[in-house]
């Protein structure tokens, strides 16, 4: 028996909360699901939450779901570019990003212990749904935050911009003044010991 591939495209996922997967709807076999994640579902993100540190992207993968009694087993593979800012010059750039993951979904809200408890590294790869349906897009969500460098750099050479001035020193040179340092501790610079 084949396993069922069902497209999630641009314009189905503008619509809050499609990626809800019914466990129903999930074969013996397992359900496939292919991912094209593009400008107008990361722009209903960012309505959401404005705080999000990247300008624009284009995800594809795939997700995987399988059931293991009431577990579900979600395996995942995405890639693409996001545009981000340089977080020594502000520029925008396109920077690949990719992330294969692996979830096991228990039932039940984590009980008020275990989300006490110190994380192991195998929980990490551990998470909850509730009720009949398990919310793929925040999970999707997750990953491509897990996707997303620390300090971004447009490359790593990048000089920065001048803390006098502003300039972009990766594509001039500023004419500001090394020599004046206004810190209280510039004339200890000057003893001699």
């Amino acid at each position: 028996m084949g396993r069922f591939y069902p497209r999630l495209n641009d314009t189905v996922m503008t619509v809050k909360k499609t990626l809800q997967i019914n466990l129903k709807t999930i074969p013996e076999t397992g359900l496939d699901i292919a991912i094209d994640l593009g400008p107008e579902w990361f722009g209903r993100w960012r309505e959401e939450d404005p705080g999000l540190e990247f300008a624009d992207a284009r995800i594809n993968g795939q997700v995987s779901l399988s059931k293991h009694g009431p577990d579900i087993l979600v395996r995942g593979s995405l890639s693409g570019q996001m545009e981000l800012a340089c977080s020594r010059c502000l520029e925008s750039f396109a920077a690949p990003a990719a992330i294969d993951f692996d979830l096991l979904l228990v039932p039940g809200p984590p009980t008020s212990a275990a989300a006490d408890a110190e994380l192991s590294p195998t929980d990490l790869d551990l998470d909850y749904y509730t009720g009949e349906s398990v919310d793929l897009e925040s999970l999707l969500r997750e990953q491509i935050i897990l996707m997303m460098p620390l300090k971004p750099l447009c490359d790593e050479n990048c000089q920065g911009l001048c803390p006098r001035c502003g300039a972009n020193l990766s594509r001039e040179t500023c004419t500001c003044s090394t020599d004046t340092v206004n810190s209280p501790f510039a004339r200890l610079a000057k003893l001699k010991i």
